[in-house]
């Protein structure tokens, strides 16, 4: 091999490096209510985010007390999923759960 192919392989490489950068990464948070029971929120940590039990309620109780908690760290499209799913899930036991996210 010859360095004009050495560098145009460092070259080929570096380009195909550049097209496969990651997604954008986003936080996907909870954020404390009045309403919203730390049993559910314990409950949707574990079958949303797949926490586990003592995972959930260490989680739970950050958001409990600092307002807000992080669920997990995802590309935008399950980010919007697993939110969409949380709203949902909310709605439908009748608690104003609110979820978020912003990019990391």
């Amino acid at each position: 091999m010859t360095l004009s192919d050495f560098d145009q392989e460092i070259k080929t490489r570096k380009r195909i490096e550049d097209e496969l950068q990651e997604p954008p990464r986003y936080r996907v948070l909870l954020h404390n209510d009045d309403f919203t029971t730390m049993d559910f929120v314990v409950k949707i940590l574990e079958e949303v985010f797949h926490k586990s039990p003592s995972e959930a309620t260490n989680i739970m109780l950050h958001v409990h007390h600092s307002g807000v908690g992080e669920c997990g760290t995802y590309p935008a499209e399950i980010a919007e999923t697993k939110i969409d799913t949380v709203h949902a899930r909310a709605r439908a036991a009748g608690f104003p759960l609110l979820a978020t996210m912003e990019e990391v």
